[in-house]
């Protein structure tokens, strides 16, 4: 039986996605280009839904989020649940855990034949196992942890509600 250790309850977890989210702001002040957040299925769209709510007082190009989602084991297939075009726009890349960079890496895959202004990261949850050259620029909490250890996100409809780690 593996030990579990919350590290992040319902009420830290909003206060991060909260900073987060002015981070954003602050970093787009004055920066009238439409926004697109890309949730990855299933917790990172509930991060993008709330991070959405959070910018919309702040962004005046608009604020569209769209979902993201793929077989994390084969991702051969990725689907987006709306096709747009990225054009000029700024991005941000939204998942709850980022572990090796390859998640993040393979969400960017249907961005490929677009010209984005920007293209930004944003994770709840950061470790330091990164194989894959990706780069947060969001971080709600950045945890060393062994590569034994596993990170799960806690989400009911449309709440984080807490993050707990197995060892």
């Amino acid at each position: 039986m593996k030990d579990k250790r919350n590290i992040l309850s319902k009420e830290v977890a909003a206060k991060k996605i909260e900073r987060m989210a002015l981070e954003v702001a602050e970093n787009l002040s004055g920066d009238n280009t439409p926004l697109v957040l890309i949730g990855i299925k299933p917790h990172g769209m509930v991060i993008a839904e709330k991070t959405g709510a959070l910018l919309k007082p702040y962004i005046s190009g608009g604020i569209k989020i769209i979902s993201v989602s793929f077989d994390k084991e084969d991702p051969r297939e990725i689907i987006l649940s709306e096709e747009i075009d990225f054009n000029g726009k700024n991005i941000l890349l939204i998942d709850d855990v980022c572990n090796s960079g390859k998640t993040l890496l393979y969400a960017l895959k249907p961005l490929l034949g677009f010209y984005p202004k920007r293209i930004q990261t944003m994770v709840l949850i950061e470790r330091m196992h990164k194989l894959f050259p990706v780069k947060t620029d969001y971080v709600g909490s950045s945890l060393a942890t062994t590569l034994q250890d596993f990170i799960y996100v806690e989400a009911e409809g449309d709440e984080i509600t807490g993050a707990f780690i197995l060892m």
